[in-house]
């Protein structure tokens, strides 16, 4: 019985990307060491009936977070009167750093308005999200056309008596450039506002390859610099540990109580929480502290220098591809790859890289940041043959894109689409715009992506915001997927 349900579970498995290997260039990060997994895997399996819900039933959840906080809050500029949560991915880490900066800015100030958050047009969509949920108004500030950082003086002018947090990136995930923290986070402090550095992905990669011999020459951007007042670094990226695991650090255990809820007015268990989870594996944080402990602070840096020396090569490799470019200049381990050849369009490139077993993330066209591929460099991508390999791949992917041409978009489509109000639309009319978007009533989603990804990147934002969760909503159905 057993190995029937191991058997299906292998089945379902085989229809997704893999996982090892370093071709999967998003979603997963894969460290290449032999035995890390198995030792992740039992480690989690020790702890999978743990609930973090009451650290004072199971204290061994005390003690494996603070050592985690500890180690982070070491490599990432923080001292002794750092404090910080464990969180169960960089999405939760941004919400309680903002519904922190909410709670901290309603009971000192009183405001004409809502409470804002002012951040680049870069800054990752979970504090667009964060805002939708917490009541909060975002303010976008636009960013260098040509370096994709935001402009300090720009940041700061847009902050009001209104703003509760100034979020700056380490690196923005759309194109691995470092936003200039310290100038950000010494403007926030002038005005007496809270500065959140979004380290997500790059915290613990450029934490441990700022202390290679051979390091790259760095901005700073941690919680030693004035003014910053939190930082989010995920452990489940380049820590290289199990999924969800994540770290908010604070300035202080003062600032951090803001974001803890504790409620006692019902008859239960008194309640109080650090996350906006309440039952809670300890799976996670045990997976994590094993991985930390594991591979240690000399692994983690000569991890961080491989990485490096590939995505110094891939940046290299790439502009030298007839019709292919590189989008700013990375600093961290992410590559943004554009078309300087209308002939050559990304969004077909990761098709025919992906039927040949290579995922490169599309990501649209928005505001100077033209339609690109991304790419996440990690260790396993850092194999040498493997980075030949992927630039090989490339550019016959681009001679072929080159020969199919880019997908055509019906003008009559635009046209349409400007003139319907996206809240009033009835099903029967999206279940038409995502025909004619490509997307059929259906379990899976087309082979090739290229032709849904430019009709939904020609529509408006607020259409194709409308639009998107009714397609996917399609993939999740009430029924027997067997």
């Amino acid at each position: 019985m057993n190995e029937d349900i191991l058997t299906r579970l292998d089945q379902l498995r085989s229809r997704d990307l893999p996982v090892h290997g370093g071709r999967t260039m998003a979603y997963v990060y894969d460290s290449g060491l032999e035995g890390v997994e198995e030792l992740a895997a039992a480690a989690q399996a020790r702890f999978a009936g743990v609930n973090g819900l009451d650290m004072t039933a199971f204290p061994s959840v005390v003690a494996l977070e603070n050592d985690i906080v500890a180690r982070t809050a070491q490599l990432l500029g923080g001292d002794e009167r750092t404090a910080g949560t464990f969180t169960s991915g960089g999405t939760e880490s941004c919400l309680l750093a903002m519904v922190t900066a909410r709670e901290h800015a309603r009971r000192p100030r009183s405001t004409d308005g809502s409470l804002q958050v002012v951040l680049p047009s870069t800054a990752h969509a979970a504090f667009h999200k964060a805002a939708a949920l917490f009541g909060m108004d975002v303010v976008v500030v636009p960013v260098n056309p040509a370096t994709y950082q935001v402009n300090a003086r720009d940041l700061a002018a847009a902050i009001t008596n209104r703003t509760a947090l100034v979020v700056v990136s380490a690196p923005s995930y759309a194109h691995g450039v470092i936003d200039p923290v310290e100038e950000v986070a010494h403007a926030a402090a002038r005005r007496g506002v809270l500065c959140h550095v979004d380290a997500c992905i790059g915290g613990w990669y450029l934490g441990h390859l700022r202390m290679a011999e051979d390091a790259p020459a760095l901005p700073a951007f941690d919680l030693s610099l004035t003014g910053v007042t939190s930082l989010s670094v995920d452990l489940h990226k380049y820590g290289y540990t199990p999924k969800g695991a994540s770290v908010l650090l604070f300035r202080d255990a003062e600032l951090r109580r803001h974001g803890w809820f504790a409620h006692t007015g019902w008859p239960g268990y008194p309640v109080v929480s650090a996350t906006l989870q309440g039952t809670k594996s300890a799976a996670p944080l045990a997976g994590a502290w094993a991985v930390l402990e594991r591979i240690g602070t000399q692994g983690y840096i000569e991890l961080s220098r491989r990485v490096h020396r590939a995505t110094t090569a891939l940046t290299k490799g790439i502009s030298a591809i007839d019709g292919l470019r590189v989008l700013g200049r990375p600093e961290a381990s992410l590559i943004a790859v554009a078309s300087d050849d209308p002939t050559v369009d990304p969004f077909v490139v990761a098709d025919e890289m992906r039927l040949r077993g290579w995922f490169l993330q599309p990501q649209p066209a928005f505001g100077p940041s033209p339609a690109n591929l991304h790419l996440t460099v990690t260790a396993a991508t850092a194999e040498e043959e493997t980075v030949r390999l992927l630039l090989l791949e490339l550019a016959q992917a681009v001679v072929r894109a080159r020969a199919l041409g880019p997908p055509h978009v019906d003008p009559e489509l635009g046209s349409l689409a400007s003139l319907l109000d996206p809240a009033a639309l009835t099903q029967e009319e999206v279940s038409s715009l995502l025909s004619l978007a490509g997307l059929e009533d259906g379990d899976e989603l087309p082979e090739r992506r290229a032709p849904v990804l430019t009709v939904l990147q020609a529509l408006p934002p607020a259409l194709s915001e409308r639009l998107l969760p009714e397609a996917i909503g399609r993939l999740y159905r009430a029924h027997d997927g067997r």
